[in-house]
């Protein structure tokens, strides 16, 4: 006997969303207080030192910046891919999703010369509390890309089969992909000025 979930397509009259959108919530909700902890710890240790290094003097912002440009373009691309399959249209929302993970693979490649350029100065996360904090909280984020490019690519491979049968359901599973890839890009908001501005 098949057992039925409910407000699974439907949003449940007493939250006002969908199961998988409120386990999204939840599931942020845990992320923000993890990373509101590193950023605690940032802010702790820069008022704690007095030699605490200024970001645009050790930090490549002109790259932090492109970095920045190139998230934000990819939660815009998120949006119009949702809105593709509202609009029910699948091969928009091929193209909106592929622009996506391309913007994630060049964020992550440009993270990647960054911290070659570190390394190769021989600067590690053993080499002082500053480089200890930055690369653990921008490692930290990358992982995070690096998860939203796994359900991202499953959503425009094999899972967009699920738009044949169940398009409602579907256009539900990339919104919750959004709103997680939106929250992956408020952190370099947030991050960005932080680490490499002040």
């Amino acid at each position: 006997m098949a057992v039925h979930i409910p407000y699974i397509d439907k949003p449940n009259p007493v939250t006002g969303v969908t199961n998988a959108k409120l386990g999204v919530w939840l599931f942020l909700a845990s992320e923000v207080m993890l990373f509101g902890a590193l950023f605690s710890a940032l802010i702790t240790l820069r008022l704690g030192v007095s030699d605490w290094p200024h970001g645009y003097d050790v930090l490549n912002v002109p790259l932090a910046t492109l970095n920045t440009v190139v998230l934000i373009f990819s939660s815009v691309t998120v949006v119009m891919a949702w809105a593709s399959l509202k609009m029910h249209n699948l091969k928009q929302f091929k193209t909106y999703m592929s622009l996506t993970l391309l913007m994630s693979f060049i964020f992550l490649g440009i993270k990647a010369v960054e911290y070659g350029t570190k390394f190769s100065h021989g600067i590690s996360p053993a080499t002082s509390n500053f480089y200890a904090i930055y690369f653990v909280i921008t490692g930290l984020h990358g992982l995070h890309i690096l998860g939203g490019i796994i359900v991202n690519a499953y959503l425009l491979g094999p899972g967009s089969h699920m738009w044949k049968s169940e398009p409602e359901r579907f256009t539900g599973r990339i919104e919750c992909a959004g709103l997680y890839w939106h929250f992956v890009d408020l952190v370099w908001i947030f991050l960005f000025p932080i680490l490499y501005l002040l």
